[in-house]
């Protein structure tokens, strides 16, 4: 026993021969001891007690403390060191609290907390302004039944494995011994309380069950998902360990063929754990049978369906109803689909096995005209089952057209034509409009036909008037026309067609009544062709109306080289090289009143020129020779029709065929 003289009471005590250590707990302070005086007895069995006396002198300085919590039933050693304390817990790593205890500072953790996560940590802590001496510490620790870990940093950290996810609460005490370069040492003590983790732990719902798939599963294809419960939870396949079959992505739990499956048996041990807590895991079994299908497809009857429907046809109407049967006798398991452009799947509808039309299908728009009329579509009878059979059923349906609408004249269909107006003379167009499709496919014909009280035709096709008889302007300023427009190929019935009766005014333009009257109308003329000079020929000599108008003058004819030109009423002649007498006949048309509807008059000029170097007579006089008025013959050419070389040929065997049958038959009736 050691005996001091610190009125407090000793502060060292002998523990072993030769060994005195400082009393836990205790503090040096060298102002109010510097030293203490230990008297140590000893005494072995059988022999005499022995007596000395121990000196301990305590100098001041720099001490090396841990916080109060660390070291509360802690020891310490040294007399000189910086101080130390703990516990500082770094932000972020999920520590609830800490508190102080009897057996040093305790530390609260879940029993989720990640592996190797830093829960305690003993640091610097200045004392009077003095900063640790003697460099970095060394940290230690004095026990290691435990599974946590001290690093070089003073770091207490998690079981790299993490804590076992236990029910109850888990304790582990951790005895840290802290020394500097010179020695200097203190030491703490730390547990650390791991409570049951409130987070969820991982679990299946089921421990096992059952898949069946169908034989003949696609490579990659998604035969089953597992789901377990838990935080981070990842997934893997423990049995087999090398799996030939099937694999897992750890992830999303899916369970994947890795080749096309024939049929076999399997059975997957899959462990779902929580990748920050490898500790926290289930597992369940998984039994994946592949199954042998049958592979006959339902049978349908129709097997090609073909219909046509008008176009006033309506929404909801079948058009064609299947009957399917499934060869593996299930019923009710059939489904049907309808597959095919957009144009068609808008039009049409499945209701069950019936095909219906969707909308109204309208013949005469573009977007009908687009697919010509025609609908293609595919019906998709599939068998349910873990391998769905499906057979295909084609479909056309063609739409028809009906002659709904009646045409339409035309507005304001009135027209105006001179009524001096020639045979053929254009009148104008008759333009109707029908609605059904084609569009504007219409007939023209005029009621009444054409007469004297009508002298106008009107093109079947193309709606377009013509002259074709005399206008009668003394008794008709105009003329009424009842035209009538009748539909074309707007139904699939011939028959079926709509006519409207249209009236068309043609009002006649008055032309002046007096034609000039020239003198002489008809003129035979002699000149002799000076070179490179210009050479008067005539002067017409023409009267207009009463009013005085001024009158027009054009050659008409005969001018085809352009050796003449009429200046006013006057005719001119360009001499040129002109190598023997020529005689030409020119055509002069005069008319009053220029650019206004007109009658005209025509003079013809008989004009022989002579060329200056043949011999003439000596005189230059131009001899006027007027002749005796003739008849003038106007011909009128009327349109005829032409028929083309292959028709003529055609009609002359044909005709040639009929007569040799006919004379067949004459021959045999006689020979009876």
């Amino acid at each position: 026993r050691g005996v001091g003289q610190e009125p407090t009471g000793a502060l060292l005590r002998a523990v072993s021969l030769r060994q005195v250590t400082l009393r836990a707990g205790a503090e040096l302070d060298a102002h109010q001891v510097n030293q203490y005086a230990l008297t140590l007895r000893a005494a072995c069995p059988g022999e005499e007690e022995v007596e000395e006396r121990l000196f301990v002198q305590v100098t001041a300085g720099q001490v090396l403390r841990c916080d109060a919590p660390f070291t509360s039933t802690g020891r310490r050693w040294g007399v000189a060191g910086a101080g130390w304390r703990g516990p500082r817990v770094p932000a972020g790593t999920g520590v609830p609290r800490l508190c102080c205890a009897a057996g040093g500072d305790v530390v609260r953790v879940s029993a989720d907390v990640v592996p190797r996560t830093p829960l305690y940590v003993v640091l610097p802590q200045p004392l009077g302004g003095l900063t640790v001496s003697g460099g970095c510490p060394k940290f230690r620790l004095r026990n290691q039944d435990t599974p946590l870990t001290l690093t070089h940093r003073g770091l207490v950290l998690a079981p790299a494995s993490g804590f076992n996810p236990s029910k109850n609460t888990q304790r582990f005490r951790l005895e840290i011994e802290v020394m500097d370069r010179h020695g200097h040492n203190c030491s703490g003590a730390v547990t650390v309380e791991v409570l049951p983790s409130q987070r969820p732990s991982v679990t299946f719902r089921e421990p096992q069950w059952a898949v069946t798939v169908p034989e003949g599963t696609s490579p990659l294809e998604v035969v089953t998902q597992v789901h377990a419960s838990g935080d981070n939870v990842r997934y893997a396949i423990l049995a087999p360990t090398v799996p030939v079959l099937f694999t897992i992505d750890e992830v999303t739990g899916e369970i994947r063929s890795t080749r096309r499956l024939d049929v076999a048996h399997a059975r997957l041990l899959v462990q779902a754990y929580n990748t920050l807590n490898p500790a926290d895991h289930a597992t369940a079994m998984i039994n994946i049978t592949v199954q042998e299908v049958d592979r006959r497809a339902p049978s349908c009857v129709p097997a090609i369906s073909v219909s046509q429907v008008p176009e006033t046809v309506s929404p909801g109407t079948t058009l064609v109803t299947l009957r399917c049967t499934d060869p593996t006798g299930a019923k009710d398991c059939l489904h049907y689909g309808l597959e095919g452009p957009p144009a068609s799947l808008s039009r049409f509808r499945m209701e069950g096995p019936q095909l219906q039309v969707n909308t109204t299908l309208d013949y005469d728009s573009e977007a009908m005209a687009a697919v010509g009329f025609q609908f293609t579509a595919t019906i998709t009878v599939t068998a349910g089952g873990q391998s769905p059979r499906s057979t295909r059923v084609p479909v056309l349906v063609t739409v028809t057209p009906v002659n709904e609408f009646t045409p339409a004249c035309p507005n304001g269909p009135d027209f105006t034509v001179l009524e001096t107006a020639a045979f053929g003379s254009a009148v104008g167009r008759v333009a109707g409009s029908d609605r059904d499709y084609p569009p504007d496919s219409l007939e023209y014909s005029l009621e009444g036909g054409t007469g004297p009280t009508q002298p106008f035709s009107i093109d079947t096709r193309t709606g377009d008037i013509r002259v074709v008889g005399p206008l009668d302007s003394q008794r008709y300023k105009r003329y009424r026309l009842m035209v009538r427009l009748t539909d074309t190929r707007n139904d699939l019935d011939p028959a079926k067609r709509w006519s409207r009766l249209c009236d068309v005014v043609v009002r006649l333009q008055a032309v002046p009544n007096q034609a000039p009257v020239c003198t002489p109308e008809v003129q035979e003329l002699w000149i002799m062709a000076r070179l490179g000079s210009r050479q008067p020929v005539t002067r017409l000599a023409c009267q207009g109306s009463l009013d005085g108008a001024a009158l027009a003058y054009a050659i008409t004819g005969g001018n085809e080289d352009g050796r003449f030109w009429l200046e006013g009423n006057t005719l001119f002649y360009l001499s040129n090289d002109l190598a023997e007498p020529r005689t030409f006949v020119l055509l002069v048309e005069v008319w009053g009143s220029p650019g206004a509807p007109h009658r005209s008059t025509v003079v013809a000029l008989v004009v022989h020129v002579t060329p200056w170097t043949t011999p003439v007579p000596p005189s230059t006089t131009t001899w006027h020779t007027t002749l005796q008025k003739e008849l003038l013959v106007i011909t009128r050419t009327e349109a005829a029709w032409l028929p083309p070389a292959w028709f003529v040929t055609v009609l002359t065997v044909s005709s040639a065929l009929l007569l040799a049958a006919l004379g067949c038959v004459a021959r045999s009736l006689l020979c009876r």
